[in-house]
């Protein structure tokens, strides 16, 4: 997304960026919506739409795969990271987030989208729980749109303030990689329950 043109190739580089860090989450797809974003309304405000649903669509896209990659990988893979014993304990991290996605799916898959790393080990659980998965199609549909609208605003936002598209670029990605910090930031200052 190199440039300051926003069009069909912007989009494409979006759809794979975000596609691909949604299944290897290397890369800040937050800040690649923000940008696209901010490159959109510098032509015109109403592409702001488009960067909208391709970076709802590629992440949606990039979530089945992974939920489905890690549906197929199973109880082994979840006893290599260390997440599975052999005690049962229905209070454990995996059955605690399970009760959280069956409460709140839209939110706790909203949430673990913004939170960096936090989105594999929320899926790794529904995955091994058997959630079923024309309920996780719908709340991920739901969860990744409104994952895009609020990168999208943070690109928004921070293109509205300056009139430099390129310093609007620069803001977009501070905005965006500091909403990703945020959950986690909070989760760290929140008071743990002794137990």
């Amino acid at each position: 997304m190199s440039g300051d043109h926003f069009g069909l190739a912007t989009l494409l580089v979006l759809f794979g960026v975000v596609a691909f860090g949604a299944v290897v989450p290397v890369l800040p797809t937050g800040a690649a919506v923000s940008s696209a974003a901010v490159l959109a309304r510098a032509d015109h405000t109403w592409e702001v739409v488009l960067v909208v649903a391709v970076g709802a669509g590629a992440a949606y896209c990039g979530d089945l795969v992974t939920y489905a990659a890690l549906r197929r990988a199973g109880e082994p893979l979840a006893r290599r990271v260390g997440w599975l014993g052999d005690d049962g304990d229905e209070h454990s991290r995996p059955a605690r987030l399970r009760e959280r996605i069956e409460h709140a799916e839209i939110r706790t898959l909203l949430v673990s989208r913004l939170v960096p790393g936090g989105r594999v080990p929320v899926l790794l659980v529904a995955a091994l729980t058997g959630y079923p998965w024309y309920r996780y199609v719908s709340a991920a549909a739901v969860a990744a749109a409104l994952w895009a609208t609020v990168y999208a605003a943070v690109g928004v936002l921070g293109d509205g303030l300056f009139d430099d598209t390129r310093t609007a670029l620069v803001v977009a990605v501070g905005g965006a990689l500091l909403v990703s910090a945020v959950p986690q930031l909070v989760r760290r200052l929140r008071p743990h329950p002794r137990g």
